[in-house]
């Protein structure tokens, strides 16, 4: 497959009314703060919007955005897989507001953590407690092993599955009255 068409901070921004705008983080990290007007489908949530991102794409160009643009590469590939164009953010909202741009931050919204750093945190974690808990129990090194395991066949196949585990946890959620609420979004792109 090729590598789907990206553009620069400043190349989006001086396009960004031409583009429908998604951003495929998990909804606790839109709500920490998104490039202005994206709506939020988070990637594995993906196939089941694609009628309505197909809809959407019929009526102007989707750009797809993440925190760093590994995910909304993904989320181009997936697209393009059923036949829709999409470009990705280089470097996702972190290049954007590294640009000096500003993000939307709905007011109470918590930071929370980008899901690339949560996934470190786990992985590293769990191998430690893997090696510390093997000095007494051989057999917990089985442990980091899985994990180093996981971890080789998530760069291989361009998925996390503990990254997709992460995103069910309560603060990598929307609040009840944030603004990512799947159908509504779902909706709003039909139109």
């Amino acid at each position: 497959m090729t590598t789907p068409a990206s553009l620069s901070p400043a190349q989006a921004a001086a396009r960004l009314e031409e583009f429908t705008v998604i951003d495929v983080r998990a909804p606790g990290e839109y709500a920490a703060g998104h490039v202005p007007g994206a709506l939020n489908i988070p990637l594995d949530k993906l196939p089941e919007a694609l009628p309505a991102l197909k809809s959407a794409s019929a009526r102007g160009s989707l750009l797809m955005v993440c925190a760093s643009g590994v995910r909304s590469t993904r989320a181009c590939e997936i697209l393009a897989g059923a036949d829709i164009e999409a470009v990705t953010l280089t470097g996702g909202t972190s290049a954007w507001e590294g640009d000096g741009r500003g993000l939307d931050r709905p007011e109470g919204a918590r930071a929370v953590w980008p899901m690339e750093r949560q996934v470190r945190l786990a992985a590293g974690s769990l191998v430690v407690a893997g090696l510390v808990a093997g000095i007494r129990f051989p057999a917990a090194r089985w442990l980091s092993a899985g994990i180093g395991s996981g971890l080789v066949f998530s760069a291989v196949t361009n998925t996390c599955g503990m990254a997709s585990a992460l995103s069910k946890l309560p603060y990598n959620r929307a609040s009840r009255s944030g603004t990512t609420d799947l159908g509504a979004t779902l909706e709003a792109l039909q139109r």
